[in-house]
């Protein structure tokens, strides 16, 4: 008798669940989610970046990182919709530190010189258009502090993707301004 009474109470709480979270999805949600990914097409280390204060993970030189949740867009695309893209990049990511005296971990004031060259950098894209579903939101570092962005549900290095740059590239002597 008491496992069906349990049983039932268990039952019970388990629709209230279900209707509070029926609830919570009545209407069309202002939103879109994705996953964020970053492709690095310089041969810096991208430290870390952000897409409209939605972090995004750290990318190697000329790599790439996905899987990041999430970036939120506005259910419907519109012309004109911009994103604020922020990150910071280390020149020189596979530079040897000096050790401390003990051999272990990188040398404070050697680590405080090698993070004095680090670089923030900022800049605001257009939003490419999507339909009302977004795989994922992927940033394209470019040389010379470029960016480009895809909402395309084929990521990069796919002959689909809308981004075609080569993977390597080398910054050039002079930036275009």
């Amino acid at each position: 008798m008491s496992y069906l009474k349990g049983y039932a109470v268990y039952q019970w709480l388990a629709g209230c669940l279900l209707l509070l979270l029926t609830g919570c999805s009545l209407g069309e949600s202002k939103f879109l989610a994705g996953d964020l990914g970053g492709v690095n097409h310089t041969s810096a280390g991208i430290n870390y970046f952000s897409v409209n204060g939605y972090g995004g993970p750290n990318i190697s030189p000329y790599g790439s990182r996905g899987g990041m949740c999430c970036a939120m867009l506005p259910r419907h695309w519109q012309p004109g919709l911009k994103l604020k893209v922020e990150w910071e990049t280390d020149p020189d990511p596979y530079a040897r530190l000096k050790r401390k005296p003990s051999g272990y971990g990188p040398d404070e004031v050697a680590y405080v010189k090698h993070k004095a060259n680090y670089q923030q950098h900022s800049v605001i894209v257009d939003l490419p258009p999507y339909e009302d579903r977004l795989c994922a939101l992927e940033v394209h570092f470019l040389p010379c502090n470029q960016v480009k962005v895809s909402t395309s549900c084929w990521a990069y290095p796919s002959p689909n993707s809308p981004i075609k740059e080569p993977l390597e590239m080398k910054e050039p002597a002079v930036c275009p301004k």
